[in-house]
C-alpha cells in the first residue's frame, strides 16, 4: 500500500487515473446496498488514521496505544476507490473520523478529491477540535459543511485530566472559528461519565439556549481495552434528561433522514438542541444504515 500517514510524504490524489467502473457481484450501478437484515445502507464512516493527539482515558488502553505502521494503512487512493464503489451502490454520506483525522498529512488534498466524486452529497468530519482553528477555513472550502466535535468538559483543568493534554483553549477557539465560518450544524459530542463530568450536564445544555449548537450526550460504553470503563461510571440518557429539568421541558424535534441514532430535543425558544445517543439503554441496531472502513482497510 502507498503511505499517506502523517509522518510520510503523501501521494497526490489528483494524480490518479480515472478508475474503472465498479462492478460487484449481484449488484448493478445505482442499486441500493442492503445488508442481511434488509437494512438500507446510505452512510460510510471512514477512519483516516488510528493516531490521535489526545490520550483520553476511556479510549486509550492501559498499556498505551499501539499505532499502526504507515504501510499498514489504506492510502488516500485506496480510500477514494472504496468511496467511488460505495457511492455507486447508494452511499450518499461519508464521515471522516480517526483517531484524529486532522493529524494525517495532506488531509485537505484528500477531502478536495473526495468532494469531487459525483453522487456524494454529504461529507462530514468528527474531530477533537485541537487543530480545528487552523484548519476550519480550509475544511469549509474543501467541502466539509458539518462538524462533530468531541468535548467532554467545559473546564480547562478537567479537560487536561481527561485527555492528558492542556488544550481546552485551542478546542474552544476551533468551535468559535467554525461558528464564525457558518458550519451547520456543529455538534458537540459529550461522553457522559458519572463522577467525572455529570456535574456539567446543565452547563452543556445551557449553551443551546443562546447558541445554535447541538449538544449530544453519549452513553458510556466499553471501547476495546479501555483503561476507564466500569459500570459505576455509566449514566443513562433518561437520567441525564432528568438532570436537565431545571432548564425547562424538552420538546422532541423531528429527526432528519441523515441525523443518525440521536434522539433530538429542544428547550422552548432555544437556538440549539440537545441530543441523546443511547447504545446501552435504547438500542438502535434495527435502524443502522452505516458501514465503517477502518484505517487499515477493514469494512
Amino acid at each position: 500500500m502507498a503511505t499517506n500517514h502523517e509522518h510520510d510524504a503523501a501521494q497526490q490524489p489528483e494524480a490518479l487515473a480515472p478508475p474503472p467502473e465498479p462492478v460487484l457481484p449481484g449488484h448493478t450501478r445505482g442499486e441500493r446496498l442492503t445488508d442481511m437484515f434488509a437494512r438500507s445502507i446510505s452512510y460510510l464512516r471512514i477512519s483516516l488514521t488510528d493516531h490521535c493527539n489526545l490520550r483520553c482515558q476511556y479510549c486509550t488502553p492501559q498499556e498505551g496505544q499501539i499505532k499502526l505502521a504507515s504501510d499498514e494503512l489504506l492510502s488516500y487512493e485506496e480510500i477514494l476507490r472504496v468511496v467511488r464503489i460505495a457511492v455507486s451502490l447508494g452511499i450518499e454520506k461519508v464521515r471522516l473520523t480517526g483517531g484524529e483525522p486532522l493529524v494525517r498529512r495532506e488531509v485537505l488534498i484528500f477531502i478536495k478529491a473526495l468532494a469531487e466524486i459525483p453522487g456524494l452529497t454529504d461529507i462530514r468530519l468528527t474531530t477533537n477540535g485541537v487543530l480545528l482553528a487552523e484548519y476550519a477555513e480550509a475544511l469549509h472550502k474543501a467541502g466539509i459543511s458539518k462538524l462533530n466535535i468531541s468535548l467532554d468538559t467545559l473546564r480547562p483543568e478537567r479537560f487536561r485530566q481527561i485527555t492528558g493534554v492542556d488544550a481546552f483553549a485551542r478546542v474552544w477557539a476551533g468551535i468559535s472559528k467554525a461558528r464564525e465560518l457558518g458550519f451547520s450544524p456543529i455538534k458537540l459530542n459529550v461522553v457522559a461519565l458519572k463522577g467525572v463530568n455529570d456535574d456539567e450536564f446543565i452547563d452543556f445544555a445551557r449553551l443551546t439556549l443562546t447558541e445554535p449548537l447541538q449538544i449530544r450526550f453519549i452513553e458510556f460504553m466499553p471501547i476495546g481495552a479501555s483503561s476507564l470503563w466500569d459500570k459505576g461510571k455509566y449514566i443513562s440518557s433518561q437520567e441525564i434528561m432528568e438532570r436537565l429539568k431545571p432548564l425547562g421541558p424538552l420538546e422532541p424535534v423531528e429527526a432528519k433522514r441523515m441525523d443518525g441514532p440521536a434522539r433530538i430535543y429542544r428547550f422552548a425558544g432555544a437556538a440549539g438542541s440537545v441530543g441523546f445517543i443511547s447504545p446501552i439503554s435504547h438500542h438502535f441496531c434495527d435502524r443502522c444504515n452505516r458501514l465503517r472502513l477502518t484505517s487499515e482497510g477493514r469494512l
